[in-house]
């Protein structure tokens, strides 16, 4: 055996160096960012299978097709969330905000692009599946990042994060989302903007009202986040409830 300790494969995917494979998706990504002086995102969340105008056929399901303006919607937001952020940029140098998603398709897909089409970059946190998800063409290659454990993907979701907008999703949606407002509910992260986009959708699939007048969430919880249903709305969201003229957060306290 020749290889030097760090370029022996085999070593590095053993049980041994499962420590080191995770202390590298924290330094790899941390380095990058502060390589791009990226200091703030607003994190797109929302389902991998809603489908993109583009895509015409082969659905899992034929109702799918009827979420398809949550992806122009998605798109639209991004676009305009880019163009305030370059409007944060000339006021506040210090503050560099970008879009950040998945990666994947869908929702993930929509966000990537609507900076894009707004002129801007944006960040792709990417997951290894057994599906194999592979990062969007919309998404700014040396800003996307490939992740092996969902636990270190979601603390980059949430290190820079200056608030949260989840559209119609899924198990992945709703466990981002719900470990968000976990977060901000204990303090383990400061408050930040939480939008529910698409209020017909999440009032219909969680009864957040339920959940506080059987006391297992306080009233007060259903402050933590709002609706939207529209992307103006969104963005205005935002703008009203972003306290970009603070230092700005880096997130989680890690």
């Amino acid at each position: 055996m020749t290889d030097l300790a760090f370029e022996n494969k085999d070593f590095l995917w053993g049980k041994d160096a499962g420590p080191i494979r995770i202390l590298s998706e924290y330094l790899h990504p941390k380095t990058e960012l502060l390589d791009q002086n990226i200091t703030d995102t607003i994190v797109v969340f929302g389902s991998a299978r809603i489908p993109s105008p583009e895509t015409n056929s082969n659905l899992e399901n034929p109702n799918l097709k009827s979420l398809r303006k949550y992806y122009l919607e998605a798109a639209e937001f991004a676009r305009l969330t880019t163009l305030w952020a370059g409007e944060i940029r000339k006021s506040n140098p210090s503050i560099n905000l970008h879009i950040c998603t998945g990666g994947g398709p869908g929702i993930m897909e929509a966000g990537n692009r609507g900076a894009k089409e707004a002129g801007g970059r944006s960040i792709a946190l990417n997951i290894v599946l057994p599906k194999e998800q592979h990062v969007n063409p919309y998404a700014d290659l040396d800003l996307s990042f490939e992740f092996h454990y969902f636990f270190m993907r979601k603390l980059w979701f949430m290190k820079h994060c200056r608030g949260i907008v989840a559209f119609p999703g899924g198990f992945g949606t709703f466990d981002e989302l719900f470990e968000t407002l976990t977060l901000v509910q204990t303090g383990k992260k400061s408050k930040i903007p939480i939008l529910l986009y698409g209020k017909e959708f999440w009032t219909s699939v969680v009864n957040f009202q339920k959940l506080a007048e059987m006391g297992l969430i306080s009233d007060g919880d259903l402050e933590l986040f709002g609706f939207a249903d529209d992307p103006e709305e969104a963005i205005q969201f935002f703008r009203k409830n972003s306290r970009f003229e603070l230092t700005p957060s880096h997130g989680t306290k890690t």
